[in-house]
């Protein structure tokens, strides 16, 4: 990496102590970076979350640990390139941890990464994020559970997995709760509007692309 060597010249962003998501305001100036230049983001952690984001933009990457907590990540712009994956609803709510204790921002992340990207996980993804809806439900937490539905449904799940889940969470959790608590909540009416535009014969990217700008950051009643 003979990058390694321009660092210094990098435009430097310190989020550390910044409240709410700053992923989506790394990622715009990152898009806006010309080939041959690069960033340095400062956090109290590991800002594992922002790698596979910025590697689908054309950029490498390494990282410093210069104290307890903190790290210096370097990206270079290696390429020009037109994001490939689509990512929606970056783990936002980890950047409440460091506020709490800087160690515990360190755990939160790495424990994230564990579960979300280590190779040794055996369930496909989507599977594991229907695990995950179906547990914010049962704990009453309305706004992960949309998350979780909007993420797997942009991954690629087949919306019939998600009848069969709703079907299953009318048995479990009873029709009464069914019809007070999760028919009138943002993660049904996400549902809906999959099922809607699907019977409209709308194409799956639009279909993506209202689910992200309905319910997504932006939306009060799913952001973190």
């Amino acid at each position: 990496m003979d990058w390694k060597n321009k660092i210094d010249t990098f435009n430097t962003i310190d989020v550390r102590g910044v409240q709410g998501n700053f992923f989506q305001g790394i990622k715009k100036q990152a898009m806006h970076t010309p080939e041959g230049e690069g960033i340095e983001i400062i956090q109290h952690f590991d800002p594992i979350p922002l790698y596979e984001v910025m590697e689908d933009l054309g950029f490498e990457h390494f990282t410093k640990q210069t104290g307890e907590a903190e790290y210096h990540a370097y990206f270079y712009r290696a390429a020009v390139k037109e994001e490939q994956k689509d990512i929606p609803m970056r783990p936002a709510a980890l950047t409440n941890m460091p506020l709490i204790d800087e160690k515990l921002g360190g755990i939160a992340v790495n424990f994230w990464d564990l579960t979300w990207n280590d190779e040794r996980r055996h369930l496909p993804y989507e599977i594991r994020l229907l695990l995950s809806l179906a547990n914010a439900v049962g704990a009453g937490r309305m706004r992960q559970a949309t998350r979780e539905l909007v993420k797997a449904y942009i991954h690629g799940l087949d919306s019939a997995a998600l009848d069969d889940v709703f079907e299953l969470l009318a048995w479990n959790q009873g029709i009464g709760y069914f019809s007070s608590e999760i028919g009138p909540s943002t993660l049904f009416a996400a549902y809906k509007t999959i099922k809607r535009m699907e019977k409209q014969g709308k194409a799956r990217g639009d279909i993506c692309g209202t689910l992200k700008a309905k319910f997504g950051e932006t939306n009060p009643d799913v952001k973190v």
